[in-house]
């Protein structure tokens, strides 16, 4: 059984702590993740998304969508005519908003307050569903997955990025040293929440990655399920298809 990661302590429920460790953050969100990342970031978005171009959707959610980043990047290359961007935290979205306003995409995109495993669409409504660094904060992974199979089309596809451990020395050396010491110091330095870089690096440590993500896809459901590691391990991009 996957191990239960909390941001904040073993009382209460993950999604709520989740959801206030990330309104306690967002205004630094953006920058954190560029500046943690070197750049990196945008990236990994950029290939995963590419990986639905050859689909063509034109009805995208995006599960965990946070400040937008993907939506907007998904609306820029992919042309879509809408996409629905959901996620647990109320300030994260309106920061999201506000980008979205900004470059004048509020006709394609919409953001909405939701959870995960209770989505508010009918069967069979997406054409693509994306999620971005946001399943390994799922309460229930298998109950999230199967939501947006539900939610999702006959043939639709689902791409999820994700971090993961690199393997190959010196990189999981670095790795390990980067995100368990050095970026849950500059995160607390900067945002002054004391665990939410911590639990990033614990949370990826208890998350089911490569294979074994593979099988809770299989278990829930999708089929031509496939995943390629990005920067050495440090990211995965996993696909699949209703």
């Amino acid at each position: 059984m996957q191990k239960e990661v909390k941001p904040y302590n073993s009382l209460g429920s993950k999604k709520k702590q989740v959801a206030d460790m990330f309104n306690n953050i967002a205004v630094w969100y953006d920058f954190l993740n560029r500046f943690l990342s070197l750049g990196i970031d945008k990236t990994w978005r950029r290939k995963a998304i590419e990986l639905l171009r050859d689909k063509n959707p034109q009805f995208i959610l995006d599960v965990a969508t946070g400040t937008a980043d993907v939506a907007l990047e998904t609306a820029h290359r992919l042309q879509p005519e809408r996409i629905i961007g959901v996620d647990i935290s109320a300030e994260m979205l309106n920061i999201g908003r506000s980008k979205i306003s900004k470059k004048g995409m509020t006709h394609i995109i919409e953001l909405r307050e939701g959870d995960s495993e209770n989505l508010p669409f009918k069967d069979n409504t997406f054409d693509a569903i994306t999620v971005a660094f946001g399943v390994r904060n799922f309460e229930n992974l298998e109950a999230g997955l199967s939501e947006m199979y539900r939610v999702l089309k006959i043939d639709g596809q689902l791409v999820v990025l994700e971090f993961s451990r690199p393997r190959i020395f010196p990189i999981k050396q670095i790795f390990q040293l980067y995100f368990r010491y050095i970026l849950p110091f500059i995160g607390n330095w900067t945002s002054h929440d004391s665990r939410a870089y911590s639990y990033l690096y614990e949370s990826v440590q208890a998350f089911p990655e490569g294979e074994k993500f593979l099988n809770i896809l299989q278990k829930t459901g999708y089929k031509k399920y496939q995943c390629k590691t990005l920067t050495f391990g440090i990211c995965s991009v996993y696909s699949a298809e209703k």
